[in-house]
């Protein structure tokens, strides 16, 4: 007969809460009733098999946090069993019971794949602990690899977004450098993603199921960055009162990225040089040498080359840094990745923010034409950056899915010539914008709009063919007092 749903309080078994699925295989009915009564008290959801071939059916169509499987069981060993499970690749932790316990046997169930051994009789609190502390440390393990997962798919090659020419003979050469060991040097302007390409040369490298590990060279004291990036050991300095794990340890066969590597100190250019040539450093306050595996990616907006005719930078650790260059393009040398970045960003900032999402959670919002024209003639200085900062502000300020120029940020307005308003006098300057003409022009049609009907903006909308919403943001952007509607109209 099938399984009937235990009633729990009068809530069916499979609806209540649950600390986690357990599947006990054993073929001894008095070993499985007793293993449910424990651990259904302590809140999990109990499964039982009462021989190898039932619980293999049960793990095949269903998902557990564990598994509690009899050694001996009469048509197949517990042993034959859990080498079949992890043969189909089933991760479960897995504990083996039998009263046959040996160290022979102990060891031997642990090679073949178990997570632990738990001899007959066993103690209830002992393997409800281990049982615990299983359950948990495999969920960790599972989360951790959905996050390396997750961060791998981020900074894919495909999710960076830049069509142009220059950002794909930058994707390429990334694709090429990756899997490789070597120092790279990205340069680029502010906010041009030089950290984002650091993350995806990582994550499309060996190494990517290590830690990542961002210094921003700029922002710590050198006596503060030396400790961070070496660690240092009890009683090193004052304030130091135990023991800390310095940057170069915690990123041990993964990437360290060093941002504004070109404001490091003298002193900390010959420190870093020797890691990078010795693959050794020695903890502040320490006498002992700790080897490391580390790949250096470094990134800087300066201009490294000068400042080491200058003086200000090692040759030396600029040639260690620079084996290979990937230099970022600003903006404004590939305009034809505006669109594509802005409908990024609204992806972004729409799902953050939870308005104007589609059913498939993309964007709705979309600019009007005359902001559009207005984001590709502006030249970003602040580069990425500085527009993601502008579309995130389009979001939070948007009103209809058609977004007004009016929402852009002040600078980028003023950048392009484009007045909001007319001037004092109802008239634009002389030598006016295109952009200003065709405002001006915008405004006098609704106005006359208006005017025929007797200011009524919901008829006005109707005869302009355009949503109401639409209409009130350009009032409001056009600056046009709008009239009561008369009492004869």
């Amino acid at each position: 007969m099938p399984e009937q749903p235990v009633e729990f309080h009068g809530v069916a078994a499979a609806d209540k809460p649950t600390r986690g699925r357990i599947l006990v295989i054993d073929d001894e009915a008095d070993i499985r009733e007793s293993l449910e009564t424990l651990l259904d008290l302590e809140g999990y959801t109990v499964h039982l098999a009462d021989c190898a071939m039932d619980g293999l059916r049960k793990l095949e169509s269903g998902i557990y946090d564990l598994i509690l499987l009899d050694l001996m069981m009469p048509d197949r060993s517990g042993l034959d069993l859990l080498a079949d499970i992890r043969a189909r690749d089933i991760e479960t932790p897995v504990f083996l019971i039998t009263a046959y316990g040996s160290i022979d046997v102990a060891v031997q169930a642990l090679k073949a794949g178990a997570n632990d051994f738990i001899p007959k009789p066993w103690d209830n609190d002992k393997l409800v602990i281990e049982i615990d502390r299983q359950i948990a440390g495999a969920r960790l393990e599972r989360e951790n690899r959905e996050l390396r997962r997750a961060l791998k798919q981020r900074y894919a090659f495909p999710n960076i977004v830049g069509k142009s020419e220059r950002m794909q003979r930058v994707l390429d050469l990334v694709s090429q450098v990756a899997p490789s060991k070597s120092n790279i040097l990205i340069t680029g302007e502010t906010g041009t993603g030089k950290e984002l390409i650091a993350k995806a040369i990582h994550a499309n490298s060996p190494r990517a199921d290590r830690p990542f590990v961002g210094v921003n060279s700029g922002s710590l004291p050198p006596d503060l960055l030396e400790s961070t990036l070496f660690g240092h050991v009890k009683g090193a300095f004052t304030g130091a009162v135990a023991n800390r794990k310095g940057y170069f340890e915690t990123a041990n066969r993964g990437t360290i990225f060093f941002d504004e590597i070109g404001t490091l100190s003298a002193d900390m250019q010959v420190k870093l040089l020797r890691v990078l040539q010795e693959r050794e450093f020695m903890p502040v306050g320490s006498a002992d040498v700790i080897r490391v595996d580390v790949r250096v990616i470094a990134a800087t907006n300066a201009d490294l080359s000068r400042m080491v005719d200058d003086g200000r930078f090692r040759q030396d650790l600029y040639y260690r840094l620079n084996v290979i260059n990937i230099p970022l393009p600003p903006l404004r040398d590939r305009k034809e990745d505006v669109p594509r970045l802005v409908e990024h960003f609204f992806d972004v900032y729409c799902r953050e923010n939870e308005k104007y999402l589609a059913a498939d959670g993309r964007s709705q919002l979309h600019f009007e034409p005359e902001a559009t024209h207005i984001l590709m003639d502006y030249t970003w200085p602040g580069n990425v950056r500085e527009l993601e900062n502008a579309i995130e502000r389009a979001v939070v300020l948007a009103t209809s899915e058609e977004v007004p120029a009016s929402v852009l940020p002040e600078q980028v307005l003023h950048s392009t010539g484009v007045r909001t308003a007319p001037g004092p006098d109802g008239k634009l300057p002389a030598g006016a914008s295109l952009f200003e003409t065709v405002a001006d022009y915008e405004r006098k049609i609704i106005i006359e709009a208006l005017e025929e009907c007797g200011y009524s903006q919901t008829e006005a909308a109707t005869q302009l063919k355009i949503p109401l919403s639409t209409l009130n943001q350009k009032i409001k952007r056009l600056d046009i007092p709008v009239k009561r509607r008369s009492s004869g109209n």
